[in-house]
């Protein structure tokens, strides 16, 4: 009896295990369009907490209700639902959790993320689940990126240099130099470099893109300084012209379209 009970705890495991691991498909439709996005299933609170609001219908009937061409359209809020027309929408009523940022996962069009409150009021980049944001952007051209790049990390490796390769290393080496002490000078030289490289890797400041993610900043475009600063935990795979239509859209002084543009969440799990 006690090996069957473990047999289907094992099982019961297993079938779990495989739920969280099922490929999930968003579909958002709206007035103007639908999209189809998949969820990560490596930023599994927000997976899991966008599934379960979305079943509860909280993000049906609510609004795209701040959008900004070249930037991003946000809805979700319940603050949007039945407004009237001119109304000036806030958050509704936040959804908070952790932060879960990972740096495979960035803001090129279509990214699906959460907004959240500044960092004076929130310092570890809690998001609100409550309401979303998708990624409209901008196209970079490949020498931005390129300058975008070293303008981030060229002053970090000067502070690391100057943090490890003191006046007094520098005078040690040069004396050994001069008094031609090869090997004691290459032996310090070259701890000098390894730890210049050890606090480069160590830095969470750095900007480090693949060839895949300056690809898709310059052909899909994207919003680069949002990176870092907010999670993406999807992306549409499907639809992506319906975000251009929403961009597009004649805005007031909120930066809400002048013309609503509903929404209806579901979710397919495969």
């Amino acid at each position: 009896m006690k090996k069957i009970l473990v047999v289907l705890l094992l099982l019961l495991g297993s079938l779990w295990a495989a739920a969280q691991e099922a490929d999930v498909t968003v579909v958002i439709e709206t007035n103007l369009g639908t999209m189809k996005a998949i969820l990560y299933k490596d930023t599994p609170q927000h997976r899991a907490n966008f599934i379960r609001l979305a079943k509860q219908g909280h993000y049906d009937g609510t609004l795209f209700y701040r959008v900004i061409r070249n930037f991003m359209i946000q809805g979700g809020s319940s603050a949007s639902r039945n407004a009237v027309k001119g109304q000036q929408i806030g958050f509704g009523k936040p959804v908070t959790i952790d932060a879960e940022i990972r740096p495979d996962h960035y803001h090129k069009k279509g990214a699906l993320a959460a907004p959240r409150q500044p960092d004076r009021v929130n310092f570890f980049k809690e998001s609100d689940i409550s309401q979303f944001y998708i990624v409209h952007g901008k196209k970079y051209t490949e020498e931005e990126m390129d300058l975008l790049e070293k303008s981030v990390n060229t002053p970090i490796r000067n502070a690391i240099r100057r943090k490890v390769y003191t006046p007094e290393k520098k005078a040690l080496l040069d004396s050994l130099r001069k008094e031609k002490k090869v090997a004691e000078f290459r032996e310090i030289a070259e701890r000098i470099k390894q730890d210049i490289a050890f606090e480069w890797e160590l830095n969470p400041d750095k900007l480090y893109m693949t060839d895949r993610k300056k690809a898709d900043y310059v052909q899909l475009g994207g919003v680069y300084h949002l990176d870092k600063e907010y999670t993406v935990f999807g992306e549409v795979v499907e639809g992506l012209e319906v975000i251009d239509k929403i961009a597009k859209l004649p805005t007031d002084g909120s930066d809400r379209p002048l013309q609503d543009v509903t929404i209806k969440v579901k979710i397919i799990e495969n």
